[in-house]
């Protein structure tokens, strides 16, 4: 258990007080060791040898002043156990400690930055982002910026997250599809919005960790499928709202048919090595409205969709 930074303080303090005291009283006998002696008794009294040979007295100096050395090294160890208080190791940080750091992050991060919909707000402000990524990421969770999960693949930066989210302007009634669970982590802030989510990732691994994380936290309206989300999920549709966390060049066709009328999809279109852009397609008496929104950076999706748009 690291200590509190002021009873280190009054520890040491006292530890180098009493030695100190010790020490003089030594000296001032004439019963001091002589190697801790050595160059005169605390910078000031020079030691009396009879055994001296005309060598000049050693001046005083930090290494052969006991005081010196003391409080030297008393210096040393404060700064040593004030820097392991300040850098706390990610496993030892506290749920309150997550729960502040997400606070932060929303007023920053989010509503900072534009994010108004107060039920996005409320959803971000909730779930634990820290339990949908590796140990090692978990001191950095809460900053906005992408994460890696493995396998290539990333967790998406808070703020993007929640911009897409509001994006898709989710009643409590609709049913949404998500491409690319990723992590789980979108899936759980959409759980917060809608009735209903279905999530689809490609990779078996990361779909599996999703499924496991999602159930342990209790995200009981969410539905994991390990599959090409270039296809939807048709027996589930059609969807009120479908979010896809990957770049195509084109929309899948399929996402498209699954879309109910009046319903919202948002994705990023784009090369992965050219300039992507998050847009909005409403389906409006089956007719595609585009609503171009912003620049951003997303990895590719994989499967048929990179066999069909090369």
């Amino acid at each position: 258990m690291v200590r509190p930074l002021s009873q280190l303080q009054v520890d040491l303090s006292a530890f180098a007080e009493d030695y100190g005291r010790k020490s003089m009283d030594e000296c001032a006998r004439g019963t001091l060791r002589s190697s801790e002696s050595e160059g005169g008794c605390f910078g000031g009294l020079r030691r009396r040898n009879e055994g001296y040979h005309g060598r000049k007295p050693v001046e005083a100096s930090l290494w052969a002043n006991p005081t010196r050395v003391l409080l030297a090294s008393s210096l040393f160890l404060l700064l040593l156990f004030a820097s392991s208080s300040l850098f706390t190791a990610p496993g030892q940080m506290s749920d309150d400690t997550f729960a502040q750091a997400r606070r932060s992050m929303v007023e920053k991060d989010l509503r900072g930055q534009g994010i108004k919909d107060p039920r996005v707000l409320e959803a971000m402000a909730t779930v634990p982002r820290h339990l949908f990524v590796p140990e090692s990421q978990r001191f950095q969770a809460y900053r906005d910026r992408a994460l890696p999960i493995g396998e290539g693949q990333t967790i998406s930066q808070p703020y993007v997250v929640a911009l897409m989210t509001e994006l898709l302007e989710i009643k409590v009634t609709e049913r949404v599809l998500e491409v690319g669970t990723g992590s789980g982590y979108q899936a759980a802030v959409l759980s917060h919005l809608a009735r209903e989510v279905y999530t689809i990732e490609i990779i078996p691994s990361l779909a599996e960790r999703a499924r496991k994380t999602l159930a342990r936290l209790s995200y009981n309206n969410v539905l994991v499928k390990t599959g090409d989300g270039f296809f939807g999920w048709e027996e589930k549709g059609p969807f009120d709202a479908i979010l896809v966390t990957a770049s195509a060049k084109k929309v899948p066709e399929p996402l498209w048919n699954q879309l109910r009328e009046g319903g919202r999809l948002v994705m990023p279109l784009g090369d992965i090595n050219k300039a992507q852009r998050l847009i909005r397609i409403r389906n409006i008496e089956g007719k595609r409205r585009v609503e171009d929104i912003t620049g951003v950076i997303f990895v590719p999706m994989t499967g048929t969709t990179q066999e069909r748009f090369p």
